[in-house]
C-alpha cells in the first residue's frame, strides 16, 4: 500500500514524522472541537471515523479476513480493551481538556510514558531503578509547576479536578499499553476490534446520561479530524514507521518534538498565550523522560 523506491530508513523517518505532525495538531483540535461539543459527543464523532479509517486500511490492505480468525477469547480481550479505549481514556481525556488551556492539558498528558514505567513494577513484575524514580520526580515536579501556573510553593490549582482528570487519563493510556504487550493479533486488527467494541459503548453512555441533546453539528468537522489524526490514520503511520526503521530508539525520540510543536499550533490558532511556567514545566517533563530512556538503554549492559 505504502510502495516506494526510497530507503527504508528514509521512509521510516518520512512516516515517523507526519504521524508526529498529526499528533501535534491534536490538542487544538480538541479545544477548537470542545467549543461546540461536549466530551461524550466528541467522542463519540470521533471514535466512529475512527473506526470507518480503520475499516477502510483494513479493506485496502487485505488485512479484514484476519478479523474472522479472531477467537471468542480475542474478542472478550478487545471488549475489556475498548472500555479502556477509546471510551474511558478519551473520555477523561476530553473532560480535561474542557476545564483545562490546551497548553496545559497536553504536557501533563506527556507524562504517560513514565506512568506506564511505574505500572510495570507491580504488573510485569519489572525492577523500578533510582534512575526510574529521579525521572519520575523531575516529571511530577513539571506537572506541579504547569499546574499552579509557576507557582508550586503556594499549591493553587486552576482546576485542581482538571489537573487530576489528565493524570486520570495518562494511568488509563500506560494500562491499555500494558494490556497490549500480551496481544498477538495484528495491532491495526486489534485496534479495529477495540473500537468496534469501545465505541457502542460510548453511544450507550451518552444515550444514559442524554447526551445527545443539542447536538452541534459545527463541532462535526472537528470530529472527524480528530478521528483521522489522532485515532486512526496516525497509528497506522506510525506502526509504518516502526516497521522500516533499523533502529526503534531513533524514530521514538522524535515524539519529543511533537509537544513544542505543538505548542505552536496552540498559539497560532487558538491564540493561547503560552505561559513561561508551561515551558518550564513541560521542559521538565521533557528532560524526566529523556532521564527515564537513558536509565532503560543503560539496564542491558548492567
Amino acid at each position: 500500500m505504502f510502495a516506494s523506491p526510497l530507503p527504508r530508513q528514509t521512509k521510516a523517518y518520512l512516516f515517523g514524522l507526519s504521524a508526529v505532525l498529526c499528533w501535534s495538531t491534536v490538542a487544538t483540535a480538541f479545544k477548537l472541537s470542545l467549543a461546540y461539543l461536549t466530551p461524550v459527543q466528541l467522542l463519540l464523532g470521533a471514535g466512529v471515523v475512527s473506526w470507518l479509517v480503520l475499516a477502510g486500511y483494513l479493506l485496502a490492505s487485505g488485512r479484514w479476513p484476519l478479523i474472522g480468525r479472531c477467537s471468542r477469547r480475542e474478542w472478550l480481550a478487545s471488549g475489556v480493551l475498548g472500555m479502556i479505549n477509546p471510551f474511558l481514556y478519551y473520555l477523561v481525556l476530553f473532560e480535561a481538556y474542557a476545564l483545562l488551556p490546551a497548553q496545559e492539558a497536553q504536557a501533563i498528558n506527556y507524562t504517560w510514558a513514565l506512568t506506564m514505567a511505574l505500572l510495570a513494577v507491580p504488573l510485569l513484575g519489572h525492577r523500578l531503578r533510582w534512575g526510574e524514580l529521579l525521572a519520575a520526580l523531575v516529571c511530577y515536579s513539571g506537572v506541579v509547576v504547569i499546574a499552579t501556573r509557576g507557582q508550586p510553593w503556594l499549591m493553587e490549582f486552576a482546576s485542581l479536578k482538571g489537573v487530576l482528570l489528565a493524570l486520570f487519563s495518562t494511568l488509563l493510556w500506560a494500562l491499555y499499553w500494558i494490556f497490549n504487550t500480551r496481544d498477538q493479533r495484528d495491532p491495526v486488527v486489534a485496534l479495529f476490534l477495540n473500537f468496534s467494541c469501545g465505541v457502542p459503548m460510548v453511544a450507550l453512555y451518552g444515550l444514559f446520561t442524554g447526551a445527545w441533546q443539542n447536538f452541534d453539528w459545527a463541532g462535526l468537522p472537528g470530529a472527524a479530524y480528530v478521528g483521522v489524526f489522532e485515532m486512526g490514520l496516525t497509528f497506522v503511520l506510525w506502526l509504518h514507521a516502526m516497521r522500516y526503521t533499523r533502529s526503534a530508539a531513533s524514530i521514538s525520540n522524535l515524539i519529543f518534538i511533537s509537544p513544542f510543536l505543538s505548542l505552536l499550533f496552540i498559539t497560532l490558532l487558538l491564540g493561547e498565550r503560552v505561559l513561561p511556567s508551561t515551558l518550564v514545566g513541560l521542559g521538565l517533563i521533557m528532560g524526566g523522560l529523556l532521564l527515564q530512556q537513558g536509565v532503560k538503554r543503560q539496564a542491558p549492559a548492567k
